[in-house]
């Protein structure tokens, strides 16, 4: 081992065991030569080293100081088998790609970061999503293009701002997504929902809706929809764009999970609207991760204007590092790369939750989808608190599906299952255990 890689590795050694803790200043480097021995410019290339990590920083004539103590460390083996988080796979990510587009945008645009940027994101940024978007069967303008902090403040925008219709009820399918439940319960904002399973949606209904209340969007997810996991018919989106038609309804299409499909001809709602009534999100929460907090929203021309209003007494702009940095990521080809190994980790372990469904729960109605979550419509005289309980003693984690409802609709008759977090070869294992509980007279009423 040369000189310089055993300091480094002792000063890591150091750091990592406490010694210097985060803030703590090293030893000169006048101290450190004697230390170990050797040349200043040997020392000066271990700190480089570190300091390349991010582990120090130097500080102009004062010394070199810890930046964080902590240690990545892969997640060590558990046994619980997790089916209650929808959460990334996050040690699958390949992070180190994406810092050095971290470090590579501050590099690069160091005077764009101290601007507070432009009201629909960063150009370069757009231009790059237009390209992105069309692999999805998304054509559309750059204009149309808004980058958000993630699809969250799109969806707080899209609830509070007025609409061309004049109209002020949101249409919501039943269950939906958990986060946006949360967000109309907490505005207060004026609600319906309608029910969805994984056979599809009333479309009677859907248009009695639309004729009879002020509806001002739909908000649906057509693919792979949360917690169902089931997705929409060519027939069924249809129907709901001709219905959006007739009655001047607008459509919010949350096509999350769109990196996912392994079906080239699933297109999405936004690739047969011939009326600039869909609304297009997409989010980067699965195939990256949460904390990137950047969304696209595709708009019609109708709302662009104020939508763009509304955005900059928001937050101006979404944070500048993570768009430069997510430009980079697509520019060079990481971002499909990524996609390709991340999307066959998930469509892994997606067959293998099929699967095992069919083989174990077939009695149950569930979604035919090959997708990473899934659901079974339970008996109505399930008791749903003894079968978590029961489960979680045999270490299998649930949630309940509260979130995901409407207080006026909630039944606790869906069990969900997502593999997200749970390794391939405890799937089977884990829904086998469900099976087996299920029978056991002892949860029900």
């Amino acid at each position: 081992m040369l000189k310089y890689e055993s300091i480094y590795q002792s000063l890591l050694m150091q750091i990592q065991s406490n010694k210097f803790s985060t803030g703590a200043k090293l030893p000169s480097i006048r101290d450190l030569t004697q230390q170990y021995s050797c040349s200043k410019s040997t020392v000066l290339t271990a700190l480089k080293k570190l300091e390349a990590q991010h582990i120090i920083y130097a500080l102009p004539k004062s010394g070199y100081y810890v930046v964080d103590n902590h240690v990545f460390k892969t997640p060590s083996a558990t046994d619980i088998i997790d089916f209650a988080s929808s959460a990334p796979t996050w040690h699958a990510f390949p992070y180190k790609e994406f810092q050095h587009c971290i470090n590579k945008a501050i590099d690069t645009y160091q005077e764009e970061l101290f601007r507070y940027g432009t009201p629909n994101g960063w150009p370069p940024l757009i231009a790059a999503s237009k390209k992105l978007l069309e692999s999805y069967q998304v054509f559309t303008h750059e204009e149309q293009i808004f980058i958000t902090s993630g699809i969250q403040q799109a969806l707080s925008i899209l609830s509070l701002m007025p609409f061309p219709n004049n109209r002020s009820t949101i249409l919501v399918e039943q269950p939906s997504y958990h986060l946006y439940m949360d967000l109309l319960k907490t505005l207060q904002l004026p609600v319906i929902g309608i029910q969805r399973t994984a056979k599809g949606i009333d479309l009677g209904r859907l248009e009695q809706l639309f004729h009879k209340k002020e509806i001002k969007f739909f908000y649906t997810m057509p693919r792979f929809h949360n917690p169902l996991g089931s997705s929409y018919s060519k027939k069924e989106k249809a129907a709901i764009l001709q219905l959006a038609e007739k009655y001047n309804v607008f459509i919010i299409e949350d096509d999350y999970l769109a990196d996912f499909d392994f079906n080239p001809k699933n297109d999405p709602l936004f690739a047969d609207d011939l009326h600039d009534k869909v609304i297009y999100l997409k989010s980067f929460s699965k195939i990256m991760f949460p904390g990137l907090r950047v969304g696209l929203a595709v708009l019609p021309p109708s709302i662009l204007n104020i939508f763009q209003k509304y955005k900059m007494t928001t937050d101006i702009d979404s944070s500048m590092i993570s768009q430069a940095a997510l430009y980079l990521y697509l520019k060079n080809g990481i971002y499909e790369h990524n996609k390709t190994k991340v999307s066959t980790i998930y469509h892994t372990r997606a067959k293998i939750l099929h699967q095992s469904i069919q083989d174990y729960l077939p009695a149950y109605e569930s979604s035919s989808e090959i997708v990473m979550h899934n659901h079974i419509q339970l008996d109505k005289r399930m008791n749903f608190k003894s079968l978590v309980y029961q489960l979680q003693n045999q270490g299998i984690q649930l949630d309940s599906v509260k979130r995901n409802y409407l207080d006026d609709f909630y039944q606790e008759r869906i069990l969900k299952l997502n593999v997200s977090n749970v390794e391939d070869n405890r799937i089977q294992e884990g829904i086998l255990k469900i099976a087996r509980a299920l029978k056991n007279p002892q949860n029900y009423f």
